[in-house]
């Protein structure tokens, strides 16, 4: 028996309720995939507007899905993504 491992996810950076910069790291199930559809920015940015309740607004994404690898829009934001994901130590 094989079995293959799947992952998808999709990292989100953008304005939280409260007007501050946050970042998220969505975990992607099989039944999200199958909601998204085709594997476009367009159909993650709209899964995500209706999905991602921690935001107020989405700046950029980077999505990983089962055929597809959807990059940032910007460097600028993927820099600030892994700033905030991972802040360095003083």
């Amino acid at each position: 028996m094989k079995f293959t491992i799947e992952r998808a996810w999709a990292d989100v950076i953008g304005r939280g309720w409260y007007g501050q910069e946050i970042a998220y790291t969505y975990n992607l199930t099989k039944y999200d995939l199958d909601n998204i559809g085709e594997e476009t920015r367009e159909n993650v940015k709209l899964w995500l507007d209706t999905h991602a309740g921690d935001f107020q607004s989405i700046s950029d994404f980077h999505a990983v899905l089962r055929n597809n690898e959807i990059p940032w829009n910007s460097e600028e934001k993927e820099c600030s993504f892994n700033d905030l994901v991972y802040p360095m130590e003083d």
